[in-house]
């Protein structure tokens, strides 16, 4: 039968030229190939004969030629078939595409492999895929190895032995990808975040590898240790692997290979004997006397420790060569406390999680200095954590987090087929068969060997918006425990509901996902700042104008000021119920006054931005121990898989607006925050090591400048508490607005360690509570800031000084101040390239967004990428002129 398809083939798609690029794979055992340089095509466009294009000397030269790995959408994007900046332009991904049928029929992945020396006797040849959306099969020299009701999954790794379908010298390789349904299949989609992609994300976004080698084949090795606390004794690092022996006679051999640090090297060995086709497991066990310990960013260094291990036969020949990997010495536990929230502790000291809700990109590309740039971001905004639901990405984003001290919280997602249990009556996924079990095994176990040895894991979700079913569960639980897990395991991101083998998740899911004012996050209800809430914001991030032009018509923004309740393409899909700003700009005209023009409009939507963003990451700060602890946040969300206007802490371009400012006051390690509820000055401190006496001081004045309230005291800052400090009085003489001014300084260097100031109104937004939703809580009276667009203009001065670059960036500084009694209100400075008049991204500023009272000096400094001669600052603000600094 093999004869006639391969003759068949030659008969309908051989052609006399062609420009097949063909991948010499591995020649020593031991070797892995990432297969590169796929070619891409519509089963549409092709013979229906699809074994046939499995053969090698097929003439695929007029099919599309794409890297590693792309989705569908993401290998036309590469060959120039659309633009990203016309697609993303307005609503124009809508329109533009075209006839969607071809996204309605399998993709083909088509690649020409070499081997260069003769398969001998002992040699096996293995195919691995780490996930191909949503299914497919798989084609080796006219031969399907691996049907699609066995590659399944996003996440569904697996790996073939193809060596007795391979050939000497040529062979060729043809995945055939079947188009996606997020309600029907274990797929990576993006629920109500954004508009779907055309394809549903269809196609190779995970790389496919071949490995050859010997008898015996090595899995990449995992990692437990007994380290407890950093108390300095020896720890006992346990190295794992598992052995495989593809042989029809027993075989011995050894495992070995070393651990290495910057300045150590621990040898590891063992010897083995394995029965024919037997997997054994083999545990290796190393003493490191003064061990070099993993601590989050904010609490220390991220030193590592990498294993090499390798698999040998007879005297010493190498069968197998494991994946290097990488791992810390940390511990994390877990605890569901009195309240029945979770806490977590990391090196057994309670850990206040505050992070963000992670948005792979619209096309599933990936692009790991983009992802090294936003997570520069959470570190610069003074965040910890970043959660993936269903967004676990590829091996090199838990590099990143490991070498950068973030913590991440990985999980499956809601809302689709995922979650399709009997008693989810709120999504349309379909209902789990028995069919799908075995899916849900393969892709947890391929992600928990991933995901083993990083330090930065701090949980795996199993569950999101529901739990699984026990049957789900216990699949779940045993792949992760064969995989060695190290850190908690739980349930889902709710309370709904839980299964026994786990119990309570003590995470809460009640909102709000659209748009509450600061003081809803000191309340007692839902959302408020206690316990540890695993997705919740108020609906914020809109980008700067620089970045709106990039992606809305002129049409697109002035309806965006305009038509408050207009739905809006680049909010999320179409059935969403966050598909206009109608919440939020009602709240801002009632607040801030209706605008008077596109500009008017983003200055007022920047303000409540930032407002809402630092009260958040504040309240939980403030409460972090509390009588019911608030034990952590992840805000909803992170970063956006497109250009969007909500849901996000900078936007898709990488410009941080608002809510990113917002968010770096409100993290801050140190700080001094203002309840809104209580009237009162808290003192934050998220740190181990940081105390002694600190200034506290406290100006409340109006918006002539006039003093209301002043106050300094000195207090003692506790390591990983928050105190109350004083009352603010006088906020009941407020007539219109004012602003609190709140310093912290150290009192022996006279170092300001924050500043932070808030336009405050005598009372506040009343919330109607009891009529809260799943996304929001009502506000029946909303205070009034009118009065801060009828302010005065000020004249600030600015100085502008080029400092020296550092770590490749360059770096200015900016001292502004102000001569006027009046307050220099949300002072914004950007960089601007002189050129484009587009904002330089990404940058880091040390703050931003500024309101500078009467005779102070404000020291502001940005560090970006590129030249400085190329540039400019411009500062503008509430009732600052625009002006080029220079």
């Amino acid at each position: 039968m093999e004869w006639l398809i391969w003759l068949l083939g030659l008969y309908m798609v051989f052609g006399t030229s062609r420009t097949t690029v063909v991948y010499e794979i591995g020649e020593s055992a031991g070797d892995t190939t990432k297969l590169a340089q796929w070619r891409l095509q519509s089963s549409l466009a092709v013979s229906r004969n699809v074994a046939a294009w499995s053969l090698p000397g097929v003439d695929d030269s007029s099919w599309y030629q794409v890297g590693t790995r792309a989705t569908v959408m993401a290998g036309l994007l590469e060959n120039g078939v659309f633009d990203e900046t016309t697609l993303f332009y307005s609503n124009n991904m809508e329109t533009i595409i075209g006839d969607t049928a071809k996204f309605e029929a399998p993709w083909l992945y088509r690649q020409e492999i070499w081997i260069e020396n003769k398969i001998r006797e002992g040699e096996h040849y293995f195919l691995r895929t780490h996930g191909i959306t949503s299914k497919a099969d798989i084609y080796v020299n006219g031969v399907l190895v691996a049907p699609s009701s066995v590659q399944q999954g996003s996440y569904g790794g697996h790996t073939y032995d193809i060596t007795e379908h391979l050939r000497d010298e040529s062979n060729a390789l043809l995945i055939q990808a079947y188009p996606t349904n997020y309600l029907r299949d274990f797929a990576q989609g993006f629920v109500d975040w954004n508009p779907y992609p055309a394809d549903n994300g269809t196609g190779l976004w995970r790389d496919v590898t071949i490995s050859k080698t010997g008898p015996v084949s090595i899995s990449s090795p995992r990692v437990l240790t007994n380290f407890r606390k950093p108390d300095g004794k020896p720890v006992t690092v346990n190295v794992i692997v598992d052995v495989t022996n593809h042989e029809d006679e027993t075989v011995n051999g050894t495992v070995q290979g070393s651990i290495r640090s910057d300045t150590e090297s621990f040898a590891l060995s063992e010897q083995f004997s394995i029965q024919p086709h037997e997997t054994k497991t083999i545990p290796m066990n190393v003493m490191i006397e003064k061990p070099k310990v993993w601590w989050p960013a904010q609490w220390g260094s991220q030193p590592l420790y990498t294993i090499n291990v390798n698999a040998t036969v007879g005297k010493g020949k190498i069968s197998d060569v494991a994946t290097q990997r990488r791992f810390g010495i940390r511990q994390v536990d877990s605890r569901v406390n009195s309240h029945n929230d979770t806490a977590f502790t990391v090196n057994g000291s309670p850990f206040l999680v505050l992070g963000g809700g992670y948005s792979s990109d619209i096309f599933l590309r990936f692009d790991a200095n983009r992802v090294r740039k936003i997570f520069q971001y959470m570190l610069d905004m003074g965040l910890n954590t970043v959660r993936l639901e269903g967004k676990q990405e590829h091996p090199q984003l838990y590099d990143l987090a490991d070498e950068m001290g973030l913590m991440v919280m990985a999980g499956w997602e809601c809302c689709d087929k995922w979650e399709g249990w009997d008693y989810n009556d709120e999504a349309k996924g379909q209902k789990w068969t028995e069919d799908d079990y075995p899916i849900a095994n393969a892709s947890m176990l391929h992600e928990a060997a991933m995901m083993q040895t990083h330090p930065s894991m701090l949980a795996f979700l199993i569950g999101s918006d529901f739990w699984p079913n026990d049957r789900a569960t216990k699949i779940y639980l045993d792949a992760l425990h064969r995989m060695d897990w190290p850190v908690p395991i739980i349930a889902s991101a709710s309370k709904r509901g839980y299964p026994k083998a786990l119990g309570p998740s003590g995470m809460k899911m009640d909102g709000p996902y659209d748009w509450v004012p600061p003081n809803y996050f000191y309340g007692d209800q839902l959302g408020a700042a206690f316990g540890f809430g695993s997705e919740e914001g108020a609906g914020v991030g809109t980008p700067e104008l620089t970045s709106l032009k990039k992606f809305m018509s002129p049409g697109d923004l002035e309806s965006l000021w305009k038509n408050s309740d207009q739905n809006q393409y680049h909010m999320s899909r179409y059935d969403s119920s966050f598909y206009n700003r109608a919440l939020y700009n009602k709240a801002l005209f009632a607040r801030h006054g209706a605008p008077v023009s596109l500009e008017d409009y983003l200055l007022k939507v920047q303000m409540m931005d930032y407002e809402a963003t630092r009260a958040q990451f504040e309240a939980f700060s403030v409460r972090q121990n509390a009588t019911r602890p608030a034990t952590g946040v992840i805000y909803w969300m992170l970063n956006s898989a497109w250009p969007n206007l909500h849901w996000q802490l900078f936007d898709y371009y990488l410009c941080p607006a608002g809510a990113y400012f917002g968010t770096k006051v409100g993290a801050r390690l140190e700080h001094v925050a203002y309840d809104y509820e209580e009237g009162a000055v808290y003192l934050i401190n998220r740190s181990l090591e940081k105390e002694g006496p600190r200034i506290v001081s406290v100006d409340l004045v109006d918006p002539q400048g006039k003093s209301i309230f002043t106050k300094e005291v000195t207090v003692n800052t506790t390591p990983n508490a928050s105190k109350k400090i004083i009352p603010v009085k006088g906020i009941y003489q407020i007539m219109d607005v004012a602003f609190l001014r709140l310093m912290l300084k150290d009192p022996n260097t006279g170092a300001i360690l924050s500043r932070n100031v808030y336009w405050l109104s005598a009372e506040n937004d009343v919330l109607d509570w009891d009529n809260s939703t799943w996304y929001y809580t009502p506000v029946t009276k909303y205070v009034d800031y009118k009065a801060l667009i009828s302010m005065p203009t000020v004249t600030v001065s600015a100085s502008l000084k080029q400092l020296p670059a550092r770590d490749g960036l360059a770096q200015v500084q900016v001292v502004l101040s102000n001569p006027s009694a009046t307050p220099a209100v949300f002072m914004h400075l950007s960089v601007i390239n002189k050129k484009t008049q587009d904002e330089i991204t990404p940058v880091f500023w040390s703050d931003n967004y500024v309101t500078i009272f009467k005779g102070e000096s404000v020291t502001l400094t940005a560090a970006f990428s590129g030249n400085w001669s190329d540039c400019e600052v411009v500062m503008s603000g509430v009732n600052v002129k625009r002006n080029i600094l220079s």
